[in-house]
């Protein structure tokens, strides 16, 4: 058997270390509570993509009272604390984002959110519907665990509570993006950054990842379909841009599924929203799509963006009708640095248990996460919130009215986090 490198440090080391190690452990199941009551209170008064003004006043508020350097407004929303420890080392990030989103909540718990807010001009409900909340919990429940232990902590932790994980709203600028524009990952330059996400069809308290590419980019695309406005009795006088479209929604596809090496690699187009026409009897000039892609490398998300071009604007000429195709990236592949990955994984399965840990395939879904792993060595995991009884095909979804995530062992995120600064400080430093 393998013995974790931490406690080959601990048995070579005076019994003080070990007395330490124990401490750390005793003050983790000491923030257990808190960190639960953290996360209902957010889950309760959930605000939207940089509009997190509430969340981080809360968060601000905590690590002032730790005693940490705290920056605010960085990003717009952003909370940044600086904890320098005890003892020289590196520089290690661990990042929480803070964002809810414009969904229902149909769940009958004392907490749930009743909240409203305007999004793009409409007031919708708000519901923390992707778990975000328990990545604030988490972080605050670190940052109060790591500086107490401030005397032993070798190097310094960067605690960042980032706004519009989930895209700011319109046009505005916001997520990782702007914060590392600001200077997130810079003074004192960030040497690994860490990150976690629940998940709420994963069993709980179990910890998933993969080593490189894990999650998709994501673009957002839109397409402009013009034709020729003509009375729907008589489709031969005018050119049909929703007959157009609905060819070029079967055309993109062709792309996924025709096109591209799949076994490289998946690839998901998906058009979410259409928009044409004001009467039933009347064939509109003009249709506008907008959807998603979904890549994971980077040179097949490009060879994507061209055949839908290509695609788009062919059929439409086809029909006699014009094609506008916009695409907007949004975020990157989340990649997790395969040397970190190798080097951390045993700090994790030392904090969750090594049969709670374990690696998996990669996943379509998003995250702003990846601009952070420009900036330095990057190593993203999932842990499970789904309800031990539950059989994950009948879990609720992330961004749904149903979603639901059983808190009860958020402190293995903390206790995670805890374990991967310590580790990856003597690591370095060996």
């Amino acid at each position: 058997m393998k013995t974790h490198p931490l406690v080959l440090f601990l048995l070579m080391a005076p019994v003080l270390a070990i007395a330490q190690v124990i401490e750390l452990d005793q003050r983790i199941a000491g923030v257990k509570d808190s960190v639960i009551a953290w996360r209902r209170h957010l889950h309760q008064h959930p605000e939207l993509s940089n509009r997190e003004y509430r969340t981080a006043a809360y968060v601000a508020a905590h690590l002032k009272r730790l005693g940490l350097e705290v920056q605010t407004g960085v990003g717009k929303t952003g909370v940044v604390g600086i904890l320098k420890g005890g003892k020289p080392g590196p520089v290690v990030a661990l990042r929480a984002d803070m964002d809810a989103l414009p969904v229902y909540e149909r769940s009958q718990l004392p907490f749930k959110s009743v909240d409203s807010a305007e999004y793009l001009g409409q007031k919708v409900p708000v519901m923390h519907a992707c778990g975000h909340d328990s990545h604030v919990a988490i972080l605050l429940g670190t940052a109060q665990v790591l500086s107490a232990s401030k005397k032993d902590l070798p190097g310094t932790v960067k605690f960042i509570f980032q706004p519009a994980e989930e895209g700011p709203p319109g046009d505005e600028e916001g997520g990782a993006p702007l914060m590392i524009k600001e200077g997130v990952m810079d003074n004192p330059k960030v040497d690994a950054i860490f990150g976690l996400h629940i998940n709420s069809q994963t069993p709980i308290g179990k910890i998933k990842f993969k080593s490189g590419a894990e999650m998709a980019s994501s673009d957002w695309f839109t397409v402009k379909v013009k034709g020729k406005q003509s009375h729907g009795s008589q489709p031969w006088s005018g050119i049909d841009p929703v007959v157009v479209a609905t060819q070029i929604i079967q055309g993109f596809q062709t792309i996924v599924s025709r096109q591209m090496e799949l076994t490289k690699a998946p690839v998901v187009i998906t058009v979410g929203k259409i928009n044409a026409g004001v009467r039933p009897n009347i064939i509109p000039e003009e249709l506008v799509m907008e959807g998603t892609i979904r890549t994971l490398d980077s040179k097949m998300q490009q060879q994507v963006h061209e055949r839908m071009k290509i695609t788009a604007t062919n059929i439409a000429a086809a029909a006699g009708a014009t094609a506008e195709v916009v695409i907007d990236t949004k975020t990157k592949v989340t990649y997790n640095d395969p040397t970190l990955v190798k080097m951390m994984t045993p700090s994790i399965e030392a904090a969750a248990g090594k049969e709670n840990v374990y690696e998996t395939e990669w996943t379509t879904g998003a995250e702003d996460f990846s601009f952070f792993g420009d900036k330095a060595p990057a190593f993203f995991f999932f842990l499970g919130g789904m309800p031990a009884n539950q059989e994950a095909a009948k879990a609720a979804a992330h961004h749904t009215p149903d979603f639901f995530i059983d808190d009860s062992k958020l402190d293995v995120g903390v206790k995670v986090f805890c374990q991967l600064v310590f580790d990856y400080a003597k690591l370095k430093k060996g």
